[in-house]
This record gives structure tokens, C-alpha cells and sequence, in this order.
């Protein structure tokens, strides 16, 4: 939640690219400006959406400085900084951290599951060295394996400047055990969820408010929902709910969806150029006619 108690949608923005695979820097700077202009409350930089797995690490340095530009004075600054070596996501923590990131958020390994001793010692590691503060993120779908209440409770006795948790994960029942383990001893802790849709819950569970990749496409009905819940208005919760359900779609036409949401983009009027890193290729001419009449029908729900 904000400092006001407000819950929050922060979107995990997607990195605009050339044909050459460098940034398209004006294409980020618009992508940012659509995002913030749609109301909503901050972005995280180079979260999965955001295609961080295969960025060069001048790429990632150079992101960071381009966003300091022209994001904390419009919203939350979270950068995505997580390496498989600790020594290389406490080295870029330091920077975004230095350049004027709000704060970073850390998935911790992938590829080979780690046990909670291995997933503890990498973030206490972590943490220990960073001084600024940390968001933890799960996603047991790319790393393996859960992130647990457990660990988290014991990582929070040490760190204070472990803040935040994003869960992304299908289940709510899963965001709401880490609440109400959490909560009573870290009020502050804020816990959001992963998924766009999963917020309302989150949220009256005692959540701080979702980071949702639809706010990328849809930002003004990401804004609209989180005013709703904050609100309490069970209606205008209602109506934004059905829209954000129907466009959980995108995630199902095509895999990975970030390209999707770029095409969309374009579509709306946001100009980037839509290149993605490869493998990753652009939506085909089936996807992207599912894509326009996913849109269409959102647009006239």
C-alpha cells in the first residue's frame, strides 16, 4: 500500500527494442509516459515482462539511467536486478539503488530448484550487502520452487529493509497464508500479488495491491480497478473484475505473452517499436486477429 494505506497497481513494464536488439530508448520513455498517464501507480523495471533474462548487463545499467530520468517523480521505481550470482545482483542493486531507484526486487535462482537452505542463504547474502530496500519475488512457475512464509519470516527477523513480497502465483490461497503468517508480526510488510486479476483478494486479505503485466496494455482500467477497491465500491469492483478477467486472456494467446502485450500496445497508440529479444518472435497474424478481438470486446464491455 501506499504510505496513505491506498493498495497500489504497479506495472511491470515491458523493454521496448530495435530491429538491432540495443533499446529503443524513445520507445521506453513512451512506454513509461503510457503507463504513469493511465493512472497508475509506479513501474518495475525488468521484471519478466520485461525481458531481464536476456539483457546485457550494459543494457540493464543503461535502462536504469533512462528510467530515473522520467519515472520517481511520477510514481514507485522498483528495477528487477536478480542475477543468478549474488555478486552480480548485489553490484546492479547498488546501482539502481545509487541512481535513484526507489528500490529493487530480487527472484532469486533458477534452472535447479533450490531447498530453503539454498533459497535463504542466496537472499540473506543478498540482503546483507544492499542497502536500500528489497523486494522479494516469487514465481515457483520459472524458478521451481516456493518461496515459503518460513523463510520469509526468518529472512524479515534479520532484514528490516526486506519489504516487500510479489507473489506471483495462480492460487490466492497462497498469497493469503503469507499474509496472515506475516502481517501480525511485519504490519508493514506489503505483499502483492502477481497476477492482475488476483488483487481484490489480495487486497481485502490485507495485501499492499497487485503488479500486474494488463497495466502494460490497459493501465486505465488497472487504475479504475485499484480506485474501485479502494474505494469499496462493490459495483465499480464488479465491472473493472470482468474486464481484467477477460483480458487475463493475452496471457493464453501466445507463449512467452510479452510480445502480445507490445503488439497491443502499438495498436492502442504507443510508440515503440515491437522487437523483443530473441528466441522470442512477434505474434503471428492469428494471434494478433485473437489479440484485436480480445481488445475489441474489453473495449466495449
Amino acid at each position: 500500500m501506499t504510505k496513505d494505506g491506498a493498495a497500489v497497481f504497479l506495472a511491470p513494464a515491458v523493454t521496448a527494442f530495435d530491429a538491432d536488439g540495443d533499446l529503443d530508448r524513445d520507445g521506453n520513455v513512451a512506454v513509461w509516459d503510457h503507463i504513469l498517464g493511465g493512472g497508475v501507480d509506479g513501474i518495475v523495471l525488468m521484471g519478466s515482462t520485461g525481458e531481464f533474462f536476456a539483457m546485457r548487463p550494459e543494457q540493464k545499467r543503461e535502462l536504469i539511467d533512462l528510467a530515473v530520468e522520467h519515472v520517481p517523480e511520477r510514481g514507485e521505481l522498483i528495477v528487477g536486478t536478480a542475477s543468478m550470482r549474488v555478486d552480480e545482483t548485489v553490484e546492479l542493486s547498488r546501482y539502481a539503488l545509487d541512481a535513484g531507484a526507489h528500490a529493487v526486487m530480487v527472484i532469486t535462482p533458477y534452472y535447479f530448484a533450490l531447498d530453503d537452505a539454498g533459497i535463504e542463504a542466496y537472499v540473506d547474502a543478498v540482503a546483507q550487502q544492499v542497502d536500500g530496500d528489497v523486494y522479494l519475488y516469487n514465481f515457483p512457475a520459472r524458478t521451481g520452487y516456493d518461496l515459503s512464509p518460513e523463510v520469509t519470516r526468518r529472512l524479515l527477523r534479520r532484514h528490516p529493509n526486506i519489504v516487500g513480497y510479489k507473489d506471483t502465483v495462480t492460487e490466492v490461497g497462497h498469497t493469503r497464508r503469507l499474509l496472515t503468517e506475516l502481517l501480525p508480526e511485519f504490519p508493514d510488510f506489503r505483499v502483492l500479488a502477481g497476477f492482475d486479476e488476483n488483487l481484490h483478494h489480495a487486497v481485502t486479505s490485507g495485501g499492499a495491491g497487485a503488479i500486474g503485466g494488463l497495466a502494460n496494455l490497459y493501465p486505465e482500467i488497472c487504475a479504475a480497478y485499484a480506485r474501485a477497491v479502494n474505494d469499496g465500491d462493490a459495483r465499480a469492483i464488479a465491472a473493472q473484475q470482468r474486464r481484467v478477467d477477460r483480458l487475463m486472456g493475452l496471457y493464453t494467446l501466445g507463449t512467452p505473452f510479452f510480445p502480445l502485450l507490445k503488439e497491443g500496445m502499438i495498436r492502442r497508440g504507443v510508440r515503440l517499436q515491437g522487437h523483443s529479444t530473441p528466441p522470442h518472435l512477434p505474434p503471428t497474424p492469428e494471434q494478433a486477429d485473437a489479440l484485436a478481438a480480445l481488445m475489441a470486446a474489453v473495449e466495449a464491455m
